[in-house]
């Protein structure tokens, strides 16, 4: 492994006279820099003088190395950077570790345990900094960490100065991060615990041996090397260990209704569990894009607010990802028995997919109150009193990729009355990025809440369709297993009907039963590998009535007439007979018959700008420097990169004939070999934050063709494009 060096670089360590400071000072002298060791030589509250920064001058040396000690003060920073470009002419690297403790509880806390505190921490690192701001955008080039705790990012008791003083270093890092970048200076913020002159009658004896400098030393080191690419980010360093660290926010909630309405202190009880709700949460890299997230959530309040107007609404969110489609998959009946099955549950397979059905799951309602607050007056519906009846699903633009995060509006169009029951009609809408992807439609058949005089029928309902008058045109059986329902319900439905058999017997049943979703996913996965090539994308809409319920370990048959594009199906349950599934269909794009190829998936490309854009064109110019390197390889990349699971930019990359790197697919022949990945992994497999193995093993990125030649690629990218 190719050594890090500093050679000609000139660091400065304040604090450097023992424990963490000594550590950095060592490790970069070892490595070729001129340090300055900086040290005050008090006791770490601050008080009284000693020589340790002589002593690491002399052990630096003693190894070869340059150095030279610094008495002065952090809060003089100019007087200890002028103590480097006197002796060396130049400063490259700054390291902010000087710290005393003033620990007092809040109350008993004197206002020189404030200052003190926030002088030495704070300020000196503002100070020290400041003065070596100038020479780092004269030269293009710093590196600066600063150094915050724990106590400054969760708080800790009796050390409100210090945390208020750490928390302070984290802000100053950020913004000097902003103000730095296009000189290319990085500014960083290491979080340590490490023993120290601060934590040696603090820490357990052998917890205090356990936590040696030595170990965080060389994440500061590679944090202020040149080949490092980060910049304004915390890690967090112990014992061997390092995290990165960051702030996030909640996805957020209107505190109002309506936009007219007034934000009352009821209001905000009322929404606080939405607002304090982490799920989805996000970071927020730019101050700009909080003022433009503000923006864009007032304009969604007030097109939310304009559809709930037409229709009161229930929103929610939905994520998901590829162990949530394999899981699925797995619980409808998908087995690695059928080649044409392996798509749907290997997340490293090259046309890795879902399984249309899947998308039924974001628009469920049984948890929303829509249906509840839509009864007629007197009329309930909750939990106990409400079946699912029938089902429809519409897929508009691009079928949905892989993973992604949904937004779901679910809204009752009509309420029905059936005599002893009612009938809502919900349709859900879902939404990825503003965009219409999913529609659905649920008969919820609400229990004896009938009798209220309303209409039988309406045309706001996508209604069933009677099969052909013809002996069925396929015909396709598969046993469920007897832990089927166990299985399914962690899609999400976790009605205890399916698991649990006092609630079965209670309900009428001899066991638990299947969920009629479960049994309409078999239904669907069989007629897509009839009449579909097992294609998902070929699926326009599908629709469905729940007749009866299936038993796990009982065989579905389902029956199919091809009309056009329409493949009617029914499903019935081999051993009594008894239809389950009554009336349904599946819209087809294409038909492809039983044993013919499907046509390609269209890759689409993106004129989106990409993160990845700037690797690229980095692979380019590494190409272009090594070019005699790359043609060795003699083989032909394909890259299609991907943003929710979906391809939006392909690049292909020509070691064989041309040796260059373009936008788009390969212009002479196919590529050798496909890799698939998404922009974010890609950035941190180039930044080797992420193993191409591992994620490869993780499903993270997936390879076609040729595997053992992208092996061939890594060490080329590694040393030509110097990624």
């Amino acid at each position: 492994m190719e050594q890090l060096r500093f050679d000609g670089r000139v660091a400065v360590v304040t604090g450097a006279g023992g424990g963490l400071g000594k550590a950095y000072a060592l490790l970069l002298g070892s490595r070729g820099a001129k340090v300055v060791v900086n040290d005050l030589g008090s006791a770490r509250d601050g008080i009284g003088k000693s020589n340790f920064a002589d002593e690491v001058v002399k052990e630096i040396k003693a190894k070869g190395g340059e150095a030279v000690a610094d008495y002065n003060s952090v809060v003089e920073g100019e007087k200890i950077i002028k103590t480097a470009l006197d002796n060396y002419g130049r400063i490259d690297i700054l390291i902010n570790n000087a710290g005393i403790l003033r620990d007092r509880s809040f109350q008993k806390m004197s206002e020189q345990d404030w200052d003190l505190v926030h002088a030495v921490h704070l300020k000196g690192a503002y100070k020290t900094t400041q003065a070596a701001w100038d020479a780092f955008k004269k030269q293009k080039f710093g590196r600066v960490v600063m150094t915050s705790s724990n106590a400054g990012l969760i708080g800790n008791f009796g050390q409100a100065n210090y945390s208020a003083a750490k928390m302070g270093l984290v802000g100053l890092a950020s913004t000097l991060a902003i103000e730095g970048a296009k000189y290319n200076i990085k500014v960083n913020t290491i979080v340590p615990t490490a023993a120290s002159r601060l934590t040696e009658d603090i820490l357990p004896p052998d917890m205090f041996q356990a936590m040696k400098p030595e170990l965080i030393a060389p994440v500061v080191a590679y944090m202020v090397h040149e080949s490092f690419e980060d910049n304004g980010v915390i890690i967090d360093s112990t014992l061997g260990f390092a995290h990165k660290a960051h702030l996030v926010r909640s996805q957020g909630v209107p505190l109002r209704n309506k936009p007219a309405d007034p934000v009352t202190i009821e209001s905000v009880r009322e929404k606080w569990a939405e607002v304090v709700n982490m799920n989805g949460a996000r970071r927020i890299d730019k101050i700009t894009e909080v003022t433009m997230d503000l923006v864009q959530s007032l304009q969604d309040f007030e097109d939310r607010s304009k559809m709930d107007s037409v229709n009161p609404s229930y929103w929610s969110t939905y994520n998901y990802n590829s162990k949530d489609l394999v899981c699925y998959a797995l619980g409808v009946g998908a087995s690695v028995v059928n080649p044409s099955d392996l798509k749907f549950l290997y997340e490293s397979h090259e046309q890795f997919t879902a399984l249309p059905t899947f998308f039924i799951l974001p628009g469920m309602c049984m948890e929303s109150p829509v249906v509840g607050n839509a009864m007629p007056k007197g009329k309930y519906a909750d939990f106990t009193n409400i079946l699912h009846g029938e089902q429809y699903v519409e897929f508009f633009g691009d079928f949905p990729g892989t993973e992604g995060n949904f937004t779901t509006r679910n809204y009752v169009v009509d309420v029905l009355d059936k005599g002893s029951s009612a009938i809502a009609l919900v349709n859900s809408e879902v939404y990825q990025d503003k965009e219409l992807v999913v529609r659905t439609q649920q008969h919820i058949f609400v229990v004896g809440q009938g009798g209220f005089n309303g209409p039988r029928s309406s045309d706001k309902a996508v209604g069933v369709l009677p099969p052909p008058k013809r002996s069925p045109d396929a015909v396709l059986e598969q046993r469920t297993a007897e832990d089927q329902a166990a299985l399914y319900r962690l899609s999400g439905d976790l009605n205890p009907l399916h698991i649990d058999p006092n609630v079965a017997s209670a309900s009428g049943h001899p066991k638990p039963i299947l969920h009629g979703l479960a049994s309409l996913g078999f239904s669907v996965r069989h007629v897509i590998a009839k009449y579909a090539g097992s294609e998902s994308k070929n699926v326009k809409a599908i629709k469905a009535r729940f007749a009866k319920p299936v038993l796990p370990g009982q065989t579905l048959v389902t029956e199919m007439w091809l009309e056009g594009t329409r493949v009617h199906f029914q499903t019935k349950v081999k051993e009594t007979g008894n239809i389950v599934i009554a009336g349904a269909y599946v819209d087809l794009k294409t038909v492809v018959k039983d044993g013919a190829s499907p046509a390609p998936v269209q890759q689409s490309t993106s004129s989106l700008d990409l993160k990845s854009d700037s690797l690229f064109a980095k692979i380019q110019q590494g190409i272009k420097e090594n070019s005699d390197k790359a043609k060795s390889v003699g083989a032909v990349y394909l890259y299609n990169i991907t943003s929710n699971g979906k391809t939006v930019k392909q690049w292909t990359l020509d070691l064989k004939s041309a040796i260059s790197v373009y936008q788009g697919e390969p212009k002479n022949g196919k590529a050798d070999t496909t890799l698939t990945v998404s922009d974010d992994d890609m950035i941190e497999i180039a930044a080797g934050t992420l193993s191409p193995q591992v994620a490869y093993l993780k499903g993270k990125i997936k390879i076609s063709g040729n595997i053992m030649l992208a092996q061939k690629l890594g060490p080329l990218l590694k040393s030509g494009a110097k990624l």
